[in-house]
């Protein structure tokens, strides 16, 4: 094998003609490094998100949070941030912040621009437009802040900050993101009033990373009452500057242990936590009941590949993200496998259920498409072109099906960057001692 440039497009992805054994390392997590971000940006003095992920999603929160008056030094693995002078600095109405395609940004940053005076414009990539956000702008509003979005109920929007925000009790459907709840949350200390936000709805999805929001919170000294069921209530105050290290991201470790799974070798992610709310920990349960053996050394999280991979009967509503790398293992397994309670995930970069039906029927399988799930059933896969639809999980399942199946391309492998910069390069680095 000749390993080609990373920018070809379609990009050959590597086949793995024979069992891997690996040690792989992982960038930091982007959802805890957001979060510590905008936590920084608002605490009582300087301080450092340590291994912070370097990638666009991130550094489009960085660069957000310099429009509103925050430090952040970019510069190396640890993030230096001085907060922002909240409600004092001089009313301005050009700030505009790009979300590009980073949820987080979205959905994060509004409730900070409320404590900003002033306008802050909010835009990005054309396909998040098409990305919920309506929920949280109309929590906003009943919390006295001032949101011009020409009722579209998304991008491009505008808030009106008038230095502080009143805060206090606000009831909203957060069936289709939880990051409509971590985004009122994360800011709520700094309200007059804090904040309660009451879910009313179908299920919460991702509730794991509420988990996260809550625990960052604990950690910097705001308290937080999760103790009623869809219900958080942050108390004002301030939030204490602390430090923090971020840990891999373990929904980007999904295509690396999957890569075990399908070649039945073994790989190990270093550095694996041993407690966690991300979700991506899971990646961890499901291939142990796919069959893999799953371990944890003292390098890391050992998987080791079996020789059949078996189909699963999935829940996937906490752990959504994971739903492209889980699918595309499906599809090589021998026994039928079933995900659901991932409606919710036709809401991110794309419609993830019509995307993976289309791209995996496409290489020959037979998924069935449901409102909630996918269905998927054997089939021999034949090469072809695996489309990302600008979707970086997608690539992650193009790539997972490339290492199985001789001759898949991926198309846009460059969106990986959105959470994993060089990740072509890294993936064919795994070859390299091999060719």
């Amino acid at each position: 094998m000749s390993l080609l440039p990373d920018t070809l497009d379609p990009w050959p992805a590597p086949f793995a003609s024979a069992p891997v054994d690996l040690v792989v390392d992982l960038p930091g997590s982007k959802s805890l490094t957001n979060r510590a971000l905008i936590l920084a940006a608002l605490a009582d003095g300087p301080s450092v998100v340590r291994k912070a992920l370097h990638s666009r999603d991130t550094l489009l929160m960085a660069g957000a949070l310099s429009s509103l008056g925050a430090e952040v030094d970019t510069d190396g693995d640890d993030w230096h941030v001085t907060p922002a002078p909240l409600g004092s600095s001089a009313p301005t109405d050009d700030r505009r912040v790009d979300c590009g395609l980073a949820g987080t940004v979205m959905r994060f940053v509004p409730p900070l621009a409320a404590l900003v005076p002033g306008v802050t414009a909010f835009d990005g990539d054309p396909h998040m437009r098409n990305r919920p956000v309506g929920e949280m702008l109309a929590a906003l509003r009943a919390l006295g802040v001032r949101v011009d979005d020409g009722g579209s109920g998304g991008l491009p929007f505008a808030v009106h900050g008038t230095g502080s925000v009143r805060g206090g009790r606000v009831v909203l459907d957060a069936s289709a993101s939880s990051q409509f709840i971590s985004a009122l949350l994360l800011v709520g200390a700094r309200f007059d009033e804090g904040v309660e936000v009451v879910h009313s709805g179908a299920p919460v999805p991702s509730l794991p990373h509420i988990e996260m929001t809550v625990q960052l919170l604990r950690h910097h000294g705001v308290a937080v009452d999760d103790s009623v069921p869809d219900r958080w209530a942050v108390a004002p105050g301030p939030i204490t500057a602390r430090d923090h290290l971020v840990e891999p991201d373990l929904s980007n470790a999904a295509p690396f242990l999957a890569l075990a799974a399908v070649s039945g070798g073994r790989v190990v992610v270093r550095d694996w936590p041993r407690s966690t709310t991300q979700a991506g920990a899971a990646t961890a349960d499901i291939l142990g009941r796919m069959g893999c053996d799953v371990a944890l050394v003292d390098e890391g999280l050992a998987v080791t590949g079996p020789q059949r991979l078996r189909g699963v009967d999935e829940d996937m509503h906490d752990v959504g993200e994971l739903t492209p790398a889980v699918a595309a293992l499906c599809a090589l397994a021998e026994s039928p496998s079933r995900l659901t309670g991932i409606g919710h995930v036709r809401g991110h970069e794309t419609d993830r259920l019509a995307a993976l039906a289309t791209e995996i029927n496409g290489l020959g399988g037979h998924v069935v498409e449901h409102p909630d799930g996918l269905e998927i059933h054997p089939a021999p896969l034949h090469p072809g072109v695996f489309h990302t639809y600008a979707d970086h999980r997608m690539a992650h399942a193009g790539v997972i099906l490339a290492a199985a199946v001789e001759g898949v391309t991926v198309e846009n492998i460059a969106t990986t960057s959105k959470t994993f910069p060089d990740f072509a390069a890294y993936w064919s680095g795994l070859w390299a001692a091999r060719v």
